[in-house]
């Protein structure tokens, strides 16, 4: 395959119009009960999974307290996924979690993502669709950034660092890639053609990464790997990127299963063999090999004819990209090694991100 491959426009961002912020208020993140389309699993196949699942007759063996913490739960997880994920939901470690969650937002904190995208992943790409696994860390933590899937940011955000690296990397596979146009970020496509889009962590404190980690969300996300490992029986990727991700997956059987495994694509780490990893060929060539040529991933961003970045924002990005590379924090310079970099360099280089040193990213 020497193009990327495309199939017309990008799908539409199905969750766009939904502009939920958690404000302080508990009911905004836990939610009075109501229905949504996409929770409802509108538009998605049929399948074993979902149509052996009685939600209803579930909720009804709840007790009241699992039915207020798991409200969100119920009414936006994607019943591919809740039919699934409902014994981990009711353990007392994860009822823990939403009751600090709740803690936070009743303190004043501002939480991301908004409520109604904390599963947005799952309604994006039901169980059933899963081709390949994309696994980030936190969510973005700045205001208008996160939306449940990793590394994506929703218009008019620009696309965060790492990303932009990973649109290099895509470039290096597919020289006909095309990212989104006025420097976007929006991932949903991808998300709507069989990659999952999955963080360790669903949830963060405003401006303060990692802030809800080790509280719960790594038992739920890991049970989520776990199952698209043991329940996807034809073989699926996993991209992995970053020692922490590596480490996500390191149970996952490499001979059912296509495992890749980089340095981050953050800037502190990504010059170190992300860009020459090759992951997005690698991955098309895997499932194609598996399904066919309908099990490619359409990993283009930008629907014909839409504009791409102006002539003024160009010129922007490269002084910006001047002053950066000056600066050591965002170098996108390609190296010639290639491969799996697990050391203590690309550890702190990821703390040190995650603990703001680029200013917004965090994934």
């Amino acid at each position: 395959m020497s193009s990327l491959k495309r199939k017309g426009g990008a799908a539409a961002d199905t969750d766009a119009s939904k502009k939920t912020k958690i404000n302080g208020s508990i009911t905004s993140f836990f939610g009075a009960p109501k229905s949504t389309a996409a929770a409802g699993g509108q538009g998605a196949p049929a399948n074993a999974v979902t149509s052996s699942f009685n939600k209803d007759k579930w909720v009804a063996t709840l007790t009241a307290e699992q039915k207020q913490y798991l409200a969100l739960e119920i009414n936006t997880m994607d019943p591919s996924w809740l039919s699934l994920l409902k014994g981990e939901l009711v353990k007392p470690e994860f009822i823990a979690l939403k009751k600090f969650i709740e803690s936070e937002v009743h303190s004043g904190q501002h939480v991301f993502p908004p409520s109604d995208d904390v599963y947005s992943w799952s309604r994006h790409t039901p169980f059933h669709q899963v081709k390949c696994v994309i696994l980030g860390q936190d969510p973005y933590h700045n205001h208008n950034q996160a939306h449940g899937l990793c590394f994506s940011v929703r218009p008019p955000t620009p696309a965060p660092p790492s990303l932009k690296n990973m649109y290099i990397a895509l470039k290096k596979d597919y020289p006909s890639f095309v990212p989104p146009p006025n420097n976007g970020g929006l991932l949903t496509p991808w998300a709507e053609r069989g990659v999952l889009m999955l963080n360790t962590c669903l949830t963060v404190r405003a401006h303060a990464a990692n802030s809800h980690q080790k509280r719960g969300w790594e038992a739920l996300t890991q049970k989520v790997i776990d199952l698209v490992a043991q329940k996807r029986t034809r073989g699926v990727v996993f991209l992995a990127w970053g020692k922490p991700a590596g480490d996500r997956v390191a149970k996952v059987d490499g001979k059912r299963h296509l495992v890749l495994k980089s340095v981050h694509p953050s800037p502190l780490s990504a010059s170190r063999g992300f860009f020459d990893c090759g992951h997005f060929r690698k991955t098309n060539e895997w499932l194609r090999s598996r399904y066919g040529e309908d099990g490619e991933i359409d990993w283009n961003l930008n629907p014909a004819g839409v504009p791409t970045t102006s002539a003024a924002e160009k010129k922007k990005d490269q002084e910006t990209s001047k002053s950066e590379d000056a600066s050591g924090v965002e170098g996108t310079t390609p190296v010639v090694a290639v491969g799996e970099v697990t050391s203590k360099g690309e550890e702190e280089s990821e703390v040190l991100e995650k603990q703001g040193e680029d200013g917004k990213d965090s994934e």
